[in-house]
């Protein structure tokens, strides 16, 4: 059960080209979102879709089969875990970041996608 404490599965659709960064190491990282949709009904019995938008880190072998195969528009399966960060901007404000890191990809949809 220890695997299960932070472990994350998501199907979306990729809302932007992956940004690829070769690290000084050679490593590749592969920075996108990817965005989920939640669909019900509500009170009055109309259909309402809401989207999430996250961000997701891919480091290695993933990030090169997410630079040759995955664009935006791409369907995608991924599951990892979530990652929490912090940083001062420019102007010395504290931001908080959280994504999840990629540890499986699967594509999915059609071959022309």
């Amino acid at each position: 059960m220890s695997t299960l404490r932070n472990k994350v599965q998501l199907i979306g659709n990729v809302g932007n080209d992956p940004e690829i960064k070769v690290l000084e190491t050679g490593k590749k990282l592969a920075k996108l979102t990817l965005a989920t949709n939640e669909t019900y009904k509500n009170e009055k019995g109309e259909k309402v879709t809401e989207t999430q938008w996250h961000n997701v880190v891919a480091w290695g072998k993933t990030a090169e089969i997410i630079e040759k195969f995955v664009t935006k528009g791409k369907e995608i399966a991924v599951e990892g875990k979530l990652t929490h960060r912090s940083f001062d901007d420019k102007n010395g404000d504290k931001k908080y970041f959280t994504e999840v890191v990629v540890s499986e990809l699967l594509l999915l949809g059609n071959k022309t996608q």
